[in-house]
This record gives structure tokens, C-alpha cells and sequence, in this order.
């Protein structure tokens, strides 16, 4: 059996169980084959723009014997996807720039799909703020920690904009439904994001006072709003509010 690591265990968990899957980078595969292999999916297409990360693909696909439900594809993204091909798509691993002009080059593709799950590795406001400015709405978000880093991830479709609407600045930067559900590693990450914006704070007031030390105060003072704006959810939560 296939066992995934934490992070792209919980990117397949987000996958609908029934259809058919794009893994967009799919690298070794290793997302659609745990899905086949757990019979969550019907079938799956493996998209890389490089043949080596195909080659990989092909060789796990055959090693695990998942070659009739997997096929792989050589596609620049979105691309060599038809509209409507599958019924969900991953695009995990990649940086935030990349994942939105992903989704901006294939427009019609990602928005004729039932779901898309997406797992950037930075940029994360700015993911957050492209689906919500663009008429996707995210249904499901998560978060893990793995081997000191925190991965955020969600699933979203392209639905009426006025359904996606309405977020603030603090729910771009961490996420509506994380902090509505108070996750507990966003609570972990945010903890240790005040630690380190604190000790900054300390730090700069040690300096000697210039234009830019004024500046980089002010910008940590703003970040440290956001933060204890986010911190809040979970006060709530601790006093019995919402």
C-alpha cells in the first residue's frame, strides 16, 4: 500500500470520492494513484510539462498496477486538459504566482470543473484573494504541520461572484474557514508567527531610530494587528462566543 506523507495525504483527502481527477504536477503520481488505489476515484489523468516527472509517473503507475485508471499527459498546466475532463482538479506544490496563472491560463477548463483542489507552497493571501476576486468559492480549507512547516490548502469552485465575496484582510492572510473552525494548527502557526513578529518588535526598538528602522516597525505593527485580529477567533472560542 501506498502511504502519502501528511501533506499530500490531506491534499487527497479534499478530492470528492466517485470522479475522475487532473493531477496538475503530478511529479511521482502518488496522489492519484492512493486515490485509485483506495478506490476513491474512477479514474485519473497525471499532467507534468516535464517527460521526466512523467517517466517517474508511469513507472509508479505500472509499479502499483493502476495503469487502466491512470493515463499521463504532457501539459503546460491547464492546457492539454479538455473542459469538463474531470471532475476535480489538483494543483498541489507549487508556488501561490504559479498557481494563478495556472488557473488564469486555463479559465474555461477550471471553471467547468466540480471541484479544485489547490495546495500552494507561498503567496497564500494572494491565492486567497485571486479565488475570492474571480468568483470562486472555497467550500473546504485545511491545514497541516509537517517537518516544521505548515501547509494550508483548499478546495474551491467556480460559482456566482457574489458567493465569494466579502472577506476581510485577516481571512485573506489565514483563511475563512480555518478560522472559522479554529483550526488547531493555524492556532500553532499563529502562536509562532506572534513569537517571531515580537521579537522583531524587540529587536527594532534596540536599533537606532532612522526612516527605515520607522518603517519596518510600522510594517510589523501591521502584521501583529492581522495577527491578533486572527488570535481573536480562538479568545471566542475559549469564552464560549463566536
Amino acid at each position: 500500500m501506498l502511504k502519502l506523507s501528511k501533506r499530500l495525504q490531506t491534499v487527497a483527502s479534499l478530492v470528492p470520492e466517485g470522479g475522475s481527477l487532473a493531477d496538475i504536477g503530478t511529479d511521482h503520481a502518488y496522489i492519484p494513484i492512493y486515490l485509485c488505489l483506495e478506490k476513491r476515484i474512477s479514474a485519473a489523468i497525471a499532467m507534468d510539462i516535464g517527460t521526466g516527472p512523467l517517466e517517474r509517473a508511469a513507472e509508479h503507475i505500472a509499479l502499483y498496477g493502476c495503469g487502466a485508471q491512470i493515463t499521463t499527459r504532457l501539459s503546460d498546466g491547464l492546457k492539454a486538459l479538455s473542459p469538463g475532463e474531470a471532475d476535480c482538479i489538483v494543483i498541489a506544490g507549487m508556488g501561490g504566482g504559479l498557481v494563478i496563472h495556472i488557473l488564469e491560463e486555463g479559465k474555461k477548463t477550471a471553471h467547468m470543473a466540480g471541484r479544485i483542489v489547490l495546495q500552494p507552497q507561498s503567496e497564500i493571501p494572494a491565492v486567497r484573494r485571486y479565488l475570492a476576486e474571480h468568483g470562486y468559492v472555497t467550500d473546504a480549507e485545511e491545514m497541516v504541520l509537517e517537518d516544521g512547516k505548515y501547509y494550508p490548502m483548499m478546495r474551491v469552485f467556480y460559482g456566482p461572484p457574489e458567493e465569494s465575496r466579502g472577506a476581510c484582510e485577516t481571512e485573506f492572510l489565514y483563511g475563512t474557514k480555518l478560522l472559522r473552525r479554529r483550526h488547531p494548527v493555524l492556532l500553532s502557526y499563529l502562536q509562532k508567527e506572534r513569537r517571531q513578529y515580537l521579537d522583531i518588535m524587540g529587536e527594532l526598538g534596540r536599533q537606532t531610530k532612522t526612516e527605515k528602522i520607522a518603517v519596518r516597525i510600522g510594517q510589523m505593527e501591521e502584521k501583529l494587528f492581522y495577527n491578533k485580529e486572527a488570535l481573536a477567533y480562538f479568545a471566542n472560542a475559549r469564552e464560549g462566543g463566536d
